[in-house]
């Protein structure tokens, strides 16, 4: 019989410890950021009946839908992200959660798109949303939350774009082509794939306005320089429109509220330009993306969707938030060389060479680990060489060798791995306290030291 040849379907990957660690805590810190804002966590079914998902983000998202028949004949698709679930949960939730309703989500969505860079067809989003309000403070919070997100993560060099899709609604409204903001907003939306000319093309053709009308959004789309400079240019270019400027102020008090938040003003852009893909957004917008690799797209985007969960309720239901692209964002930190290069949650490997003391290493591992440190019992009695390679190998900090004379003595060397320091620690059953101060200070040091791959006492990637 022919064996089956191991491979993964195009667009999907396998997650090594290497990468899966990190990837673990970095989910950590997101829920630890949303917590800390006040956000509860949810869950809700990978299978979604087709018409809840349908029609609700583009044309786009709808072709990338996995769509099938289910055994009882029902239409059912894979959520393509955690929003849309989110606005019939709380369409049929709300009355027990009441409002505002903050909520974060952690979990994999499915798009048949195009796999490159970074992307992939399976992902996890890391999301989070105020459901019930249209008030600006909310709006700010999601700034802020984007930032001490990223920062969390351990990044510095990070740009978050804000725009008002209200802005260009203002200036649609003004040629009497506020019908026509979708198909313009899908074509702006592509502006810095393909360039100014094609997006005019685009427009002119899919979204049926003329070649002034297109000028004019391009030129709103390009508005450029720093905050204020935007801010002072936009009525001019907006000729005053009153829902326009309307946008403008909410983009102000944004900006000036995140200002307020902490949020350094390096970090922010406001971008007329971005217009998300998505048609569900009604107001404020965002993205992020990392300075030192632009290139691999936002890492962390939302907005405002005012009108999604009227799809399911007549209850007026407001939402803003953001979604974190964990593995987008994990790529570019694999591409930028920024994860621990350690392959084992434990810090630290206790080696097996005497079979008449088993038992001992076993104890041994006990009292670590009941000290709140990581440990390994190494399961097969090799010589010292082969256990210390693995141990080099799977990225341990430490290593304890104990055999029969140390037994006999009361005592065990402490291996650093990096270092090549060898120290000779105190130990008995009955008083471990000298061996778990030794490790917690290897521990200590070698989690600050420059390049470090260990991992922390507490088991936990180094870098986190």
């Amino acid at each position: 019989m022919s064996l089956i040849q191991p491979r993964t379907l195009k667009g999907f990957r396998d997650y090594l410890p290497a990468v899966m660690m990190p990837r673990e805590q970095m989910m950590q810190t997101a829920r630890d950021t949303f917590r800390s804002f006040g956000f509860a966590p949810i869950d809700t079914p990978v299978l979604e009946y087709l018409e809840i998902l349908s029609g609700k983000g583009s044309d786009e998202t709808d072709r990338q839908i996995y769509r099938f028949q289910d055994n009882g004949g029902r239409d059912v698709g894979m959520r393509f992200d955690l929003t849309v679930p989110l606005a019939r949960f709380a369409a049929q939730h709300i009355g027990t959660l009441g409002t505002p309703f903050k909520r974060y989500h952690i979990a994999p969505v499915w798009r048949g798109e195009n796999p490159q860079a970074g992307r992939y067809r399976e992902f996890v989003q890391c999301d989070f949303d105020t459901i019930g309000t249209l008030s600006v403070l909310a709006d700010i919070e999601a700034v802020a939350v984007i930032n001490q997100l990223l920062e969390a993560i351990g990044f510095d060099r990070f740009t978050i774009s804000v725009n008002n899709r209200t802005i260009l609604t203002g200036l649609l409204d003004q040629f009497g082509l506020a019908d026509k903001s979708v198909p313009v907003l899908r074509s702006l939306d592509k502006l810095t794939k393909i360039g100014r000319e094609k997006t005019h093309e685009e427009m002119c053709r899919v979204a049926e306005i003329d070649a002034a009308q297109a000028d004019a959004v391009l030129a709103l789309a390009q508005c450029d320089g720093d905050a204020e400079s935007v801010l002072a240019q936009l009525p001019e270019i907006t000729s005053g429109n009153p829902i326009a400027a309307e946008g403008i102020q909410r983009l102000t008090e944004i900006y000036r509220g995140a200002l307020a938040s902490g949020v350094p003003a390096r970090r922010l852009k406001l971008d007329v330009s971005i217009a998300r893909g998505l048609d569900y957004y009604t107001g404020v917008i965002f993205e992020t993306t990392l300075d030192d690799l632009p290139e691999i797209g936002s890492v962390c985007s939302g907005g405002r969707y005012d009108n999604l969960a009227g799809l399911y309720t007549k209850q007026h239901l407001p939402g803003i938030g953001a979604s974190l692209g964990l593995d987008r964002l994990l790529a570019a930190m694999e591409q930028l060389k920024l994860l621990p290069e350690a392959s084992t949650p434990a810090p630290l490997l206790i080696t097996n060479f005497d079979h008449s003391h088993r038992d001992d290493y076993l104890q041994m591992a006990a009292h670590l680990r009941a000290a709140g440190i990581g440990v390994e019992v190494y399961p097969d009695t090799k010589k010292l060489g082969a256990q210390l390679k693995y141990a080099d190998r799977r990225g341990f900090t430490a290593v304890i060798v104990a055999g029969g004379n140390e037994w006999d003595e009361n005592r065990c060397q402490l291996k650093t791995l990096a270092t090549k320091e060898t120290t000779d620690v105190a130990y008995t059953h009955q008083d471990p306290a000298a061996l778990v101060a030794a490790i917690q200070s290897v521990l200590s040091a070698s989690a600050t030291s420059p390049g470090s791959r260990s991992a922390a006492a507490d088991g936990s990637p180094a870098g986190s």
